[in-house]
């Protein structure tokens, strides 16, 4: 009895010290808090006064609390004061001490759930008849020729659109909405429109050309069989496939491509010789799909031949001007390259025939301006991190990079792919003037603008003058993808909650690598709870699903982080072949996992075999 009577007035002395703290940390930031919109104001307060209680060593203190059967604070984000003045209550009484009355117009559990609901509604929309959390889908550019397109994804389950102002141009984004409106009007359904801002992207500049010829590889086994054929999109010139999932494209002159027809049959000799087939699948939008099952090399002007199905005879028809395959860099840990200024095509290393190195390879990069910020033993990353290095020489003209990591064999760096300074203090953020001009029919168009590349309150305000400037009133998603952003999430909150409605996406491809993969899981989990307890709705983005959306079979991973996402407001898939079965699926997933979890809460549905020691699940 002494102990757990010592144990209460150690409780009640912490708890008291955080409910002070939370008090002199609102006093703090009234300015901040008071500046916020009248709808948040509530909810700004109730964000300082988590972040106080944050500032404590708490674990002992709520292994003290599970011991005496007392709730443990584990879930308290979106009702702070109102968790520790119920536990200094409970303490109070036990301890036989005077009760402390509860302050009027502070956030109960029940008011913190109704807030967030509302904010959520309000950004994405109503919710699925038997779901809660929202599904976004990102565009393909065939939405915009394809209505049924967009009608399949809203009967499977999309509940916000997402378009990448990176890809396409107004035309083509104009058109994907307008088929979005047209078909929400007969179906009945609400879908918002999400816009991306692309933002100041870092990526490898352009390569060399290499041969003008189409190498069609379908997949094979040990054996060497096919197993898989390779998709060959099928179209006019300049036509591109949807979704970035043909394996190889085959340009057709207009007139003779209209006479192409599903089920028929184009045979040819390729450039070694080597005579093929290709049958025709199916179309979509502007082209057609065919299926390869023959390796081959397809050069301009190859003649083939058109079989139709069910008549007799055939047509000559011929390929058009086949583009430059794509170059790449192979490199190897310990190799040097060469991240030049100048826009300069990269190149792989030559070596004299004795295999000394001649020139280092080299490629350049689309944000020449990093030169300024970085220096000599930081890291960098490249594509998603599939290849890193460390800085070795700073120059005005190139920086130069040791290899620290690659595959055994190599890694290949393409053109276009991510680059990543995750230590290196980039003074690079905010609009572009792309952006700029994105936002006079983002304001005009959509529901929300997704801010890219958010890293303090200054990012924050420029959008919301720029907003101010075109009389534009939709919502801003600030996606959190950096460091610096990650750092700063508070006071991005408290300024972007200023304007209303307001959400953070989780970033998570290049956020995962700026933060360091150690540290990612927790970043994510601290993301979710700072989002809770200024009850702003939060979207659970990057590779959800991603190789069931591109190949049609998920992983294992790929489904445990799918029902993780159950804990967010959003969760948003991107683009892929097989885009409509991810959608199915997590759909399925998210519904299935509310019978076990809301948020962070853990639900007990009913074991109905518990009892003759048998488990179920429906």
């Amino acid at each position: 009895m002494k102990i757990q009577f010592t144990n209460l007035e150690i409780i009640d002395q912490q708890v008291g010290e955080i409910i002070q703290k939370a008090q002199e940390l609102e006093m703090k930031y009234i300015a901040e808090i008071s500046s916020v919109h009248p709808i948040y104001q509530k909810s700004a307060q109730n964000l300082v006064h988590y972040l106080a209680f944050r500032s404590f060593d708490i674990d002992i203190m709520q292994e003290k609390l599970r011991e005496l059967g007392l709730p443990s604070l584990t879930n308290i984000e979106g009702h702070v004061l109102e968790s520790l003045l119920s536990i200094k209550t409970i303490i109070n009484h036990l301890l036989g001490k005077q009760i402390v009355e509860k302050k009027k117009g502070i956030i109960t559990s029940k008011k913190s759930r109704k807030i967030l609901n509302k904010n959520t509604k309000l950004l994405f929309g109503y919710k699925s008849k038997k779901r809660r959390t929202r599904i976004m889908v990102t565009l393909p550019s065939t939405a915009a020729d394809e209505p049924k397109f967009i009608k399949r994804m809203l009967k499977a389950g999309m509940n916000s659109a997402r378009i990448n102002c990176a890809h396409d141009d107004p035309e083509v984004w104009k058109k994907m909405i307008d088929h979005l409106i047209e078909t929400k009007a007969v179906l009945g359904k609400s879908c918002k429109v999400m816009m991306d801002l692309g933002g100041p992207k870092l990526r490898t500049g352009p390569m060399e050309q290499g041969p003008k010829v189409l190498h069609i590889r379908p997949e094979r086994n040990d054996l060497g069989e096919a197993v898989s054929p390779s998709r060959i999109w099928i179209a006019p010139p300049d036509v591109l496939p949807p979704n970035d999932t043909a394996d190889a494209i085959l340009p057709i002159d207009e007139l003779l491509f209209s006479k192409i027809k599903r089920g028929n049959t184009i045979l040819f000799t390729d450039s070694r010789g080597k005579k093929c087939k290709i049958s025709i699948e199916r179309k979509e939008g502007l082209g057609k799909w065919g299926l390869c099952n023959d390796s081959a090399y397809v050069t301009t002007g190859t003649e083939m031949e058109l079989h139709r199905q069910k008549q007799s005879g055939k047509e000559a028809i011929y390929v058009g001007e086949i583009l430059p395959l794509e170059q790449s860099l192979r490199l190897k840990v310990g190799d040097i390259l060469l991240l030049n200024r100048d826009p300069e095509p990269g190149g792989n290393a030559i070596f004299s025939e004795t295999g000394k190195l001649l020139k280092p390879a080299f490629v350049s990069c689309t944000l020449p301006d990093i030169f300024q910020y970085v220096k000599v033993d930081e890291p960098i990353f490249f594509d998603d991190g599939k290849i890193e290095g460390r800085i070795e020489e700073v120059n005005g003209d190139y920086l130069k990079i040791r290899i620290t990591y690659a595959k055994n064999l190599g890694s290949k760096l393409k053109a276009d792919k991510g680059i990543n300074l995750p230590e290196s203090n980039l003074l690079i953020s905010g609009l572009t003037e792309k952006d700029k001009k994105d936002m006079e029919f983002v304001v005009q168009n959509a529901d929300a603008v997704n801010f890219s590349f958010v890293n303090n309150t200054s990012d924050v305000q420029e959008l919301m003058d720029l907003m101010e400037e075109l009389n534009g009133n939709v919502g801003v998603i600030l996606k959190i993808e950096t460091q610096k952003g990650f750092r700063n999430l508070p006071k991005i909150l408290l300024k972007a909650m200023q304007a209303y409605p307001i959400g953070v996406m989780i970033a998570r491809g290049d956020l995962a690598i700026e933060t360091g993969w150690k540290n990612f899981a927790t970043i994510q989990e601290e993301i979710l709870r700072i989002c809770e307890a200024a009850h702003i709705p939060d979207i659970w983005a990057t590779q959800v699903l991603e190789n069931l959306a591109k190949k049609g079979v998920p992983s294992r991973a790929e489904i445990t982080d799918a029902s993780m996402a159950q804990r967010a407001e959003c969760v948003m898939l991107n683009k892929g072949y097989y885009i409509e079965k991810a959608i199915k699926l997590l759909d399925r997933i998210l519904i299935k996992m509310q019978r076990y979890q809301k948020k962070k809460d853990t639900i007990l549905p009913k074991l109905g075999e518990a009892e003759v020691l048998m488990l179920d699940h429906y």
